[in-house]
């Protein structure tokens, strides 16, 4: 079995005035969010091997919040994840089969339907991801990904 790990970004500040979307900080809140999933992930020994992450500035400060109470591991920003639809996630996935517990750090809709997706075959049945959600996946080892295909194994919120 693969594990896919989605983490959705913690809380992060308004846009101020003429700021873009992808420019957004994480909050105070935020980041307290962000080392307690660091915290669940390491108490459940969900340590990813592989961290693929959207380049907004609260994805990354969720993820460097993250990574720094599990340990850093291998990453890189992925421009595709932001606004992504659940088939150009599990594109990415997919690109990855040697990975054995890949998380993907991005962002609602995408992420809670990729999870309904994979889980239930339907993307509609998304019930949402909060801020600093994690849904961990299981899937079958060598495998593409295909709707209904997963099993969904832990969520957590903060």
């Amino acid at each position: 079995m693969r594990e896919l790990i989605l983490l959705r970004h913690a809380h992060a500040d308004p846009a101020a005035l003429g700021q873009a979307d992808l420019d957004r900080p994480l909050s105070a809140e935020g980041l307290a969010e962000a080392e307690a999933a660091g915290n669940w992930l390491r108490s459940q020994n969900l340590v990813p091997d592989c961290v693929l992450c959207s380049p907004a500035r609260r994805t990354r400060e969720t993820l460097e919040a993250v990574l720094g109470v599990v340990g850093y591991v291998e990453q890189r920003v992925e421009d595709a994840i932001y606004e992504a639809t659940p088939g150009a996630l599990v594109a990415l996935a997919d690109a990855l089969p040697e990975s054995e517990r890949l998380m993907l750090v991005g962002h609602n809709p995408g992420l809670e339907q990729l999870a309904a997706l994979l889980h239930s075959g339907q993307s509609g049945d998304y019930r949402g991801i909060p801020p600093a959600g994690i849904a961990v996946l299981a899937l079958p080892a060598a495998r593409a990904l295909e709707p209904g295909s997963a099993r969904l194994s832990a969520f957590w919120w903060p």
